[in-house]
């Protein structure tokens, strides 16, 4: 099936291939079909990615991710006057995944390593407060963005060293699925080096990621910097998934085991015109037809920095008509903004914070199953999140 769902991909891809030079690989022409479409395997582990992946795509569920670095979780803290300290990041994590009813909206949290092997101040682990809601945990495995040489100011993202003995070590902790976030600037090109590299490392954790037991979260994130138009958003991100799936079949990955984790197809933050949902939509589902194989059981968008209300109304309108995948979220700052705001860092506020971030994940589940309204929503529910450069 996915070996089907690859040549499909690469016959609609075809009259863009033949007009980039990044896509044309010395020799491959040489190569017979049979040879380049490989059987698709992942080692022991492949009933049990495709059953993990199936439960975090389930209905009206997404991700809660907050997997962000100590360095960037210090950000968040400090902007409610807390010092970036191991015991208040233990705090604000353990107020996320202690909130009663959470499972219900979401199905997998991504975990920085920190947490992953955190436990409760009550010295209950962080991984069993998930499983007794029936959120499968994942990890962020990416040790972030580095220079890329010879690029237009690009980066790519470091993290193969090692990766398999930790992948390893991080299942035994009872982690299912992993994070691997890199990046492409529209304004820098983006350069034929930098899709290469970052294609080509998304693979490659992918097809580590599947032979420790891990589904591998997919994602090229392709930033909101920029004053381009929605039309040039719309050309790079199906430039990126191109590439990102002929890697993905070349080093044998498992389609049906994998989640994908792309930006919403929109204008730059810069733009003069923003796009209203319907649009965005349109654009971000005409890409993900185009490039994305229906053997791909989610697709957990990002929010990049769009305000919690922005994420959850494009949300809404990407499922207004059935999708050949379930298309959901896997958001961060766009669950987590209010969840600060209503805790402050105080003990009393606890109960706030986590009825916050339930009336977050609700409106998200129900975007998710094409119901939500905007009726009610808060101010602070409408004010951009948007960093430029932003670092995870």
């Amino acid at each position: 099936m996915a070996s089907a769902s690859f040549a499909n991909l690469k016959a609609s891809s075809s009259a863009w291939i033949g007009q980039r030079s990044f896509n044309q690989r010395p020799g491959s022409s040489s190569r017979s079909s049979a040879a380049r479409v490989s059987v698709i395997r992942a080692g022991s582990y492949s009933e049990e990615l495709v059953k993990t992946a199936k439960t975090i795509a389930s209905p009206g569920r997404g991700i809660l991710a907050i997997d962000e670095s100590n360095a960037t979780c210090g950000k968040r803290l400090a902007s409610i006057g807390l010092d970036n300290t191991e015991a208040n990041r233990q705090a604000y994590r353990q107020l996320l995944l202690t909130t009663p009813g959470l499972g219900q909206y979401i199905s997998g949290s991504i975990l920085f390593e920190e947490t992953l092997f955190q436990s409760t101040t009550d010295g209950k682990k962080m991984v069993d407060c998930l499983h007794e809601q029936n959120i499968v945990p994942g990890i962020k495995v990416d040790k972030g963005l580095v220079p890329l040489p010879g690029s237009n100011n690009e980066s790519w993202c470091q993290g193969l060293d090692g990766l398999a003995s930790r992948s390893a070590e991080y299942y035994n902790q009872g982690a299912r699925f992993a994070k691997w976030r890199t990046v492409v600037s529209i304004p820098c090109g983006p350069s034929a080096l930098a899709v290469k590299e970052a294609a080509w490392g998304l693979a490659r954790y992918a097809a580590i990621s599947q032979d420790n037991g891990l589904v591998p979260i997919v994602e090229p994130e392709i930033l909101l910097d920029g004053d381009h138009s929605i039309d040039t958003t719309l050309e790079v991100a199906e430039r990126v998934w191109a590439e990102v799936f002929y890697y993905l079949a070349e080093n044998n990955v498992l389609f049906e085991g994998i989640l994908l984790k792309p930006s919403m197809v929109t204008p730059g933050a810069d733009h003069k015109e923003k796009a209203d949902p319907e649009t965005i939509a349109k654009y971000t589902l005409t890409m993900l037809k185009r490039r994305v194989p229906p053997a791909v059981p989610g697709i957990m968008f990002l929010s990049g920095g769009q305000s919690e209300m922005e994420a959850t109304l494009n949300l809404h309108a990407m499922n207004q008509s059935p999708n050949p995948w379930h298309v959901s979220f896997s958001y961060a700052r766009a669950l987590q903004n209010s969840v600060l705001k209503a805790w402050q860092g105080r003990p009393e506020n606890v109960e706030a914070g986590q009825k916050a971030l339930l009336a977050r994940a609700k409106a998200n589940s129900l975007a998710q199953l094409g119901k939500y309204s905007a009726e009610g929503e808060s101010e602070d529910a409408k004010k951009g999140m948007f960093v430029k450069g932003y670092t995870y």
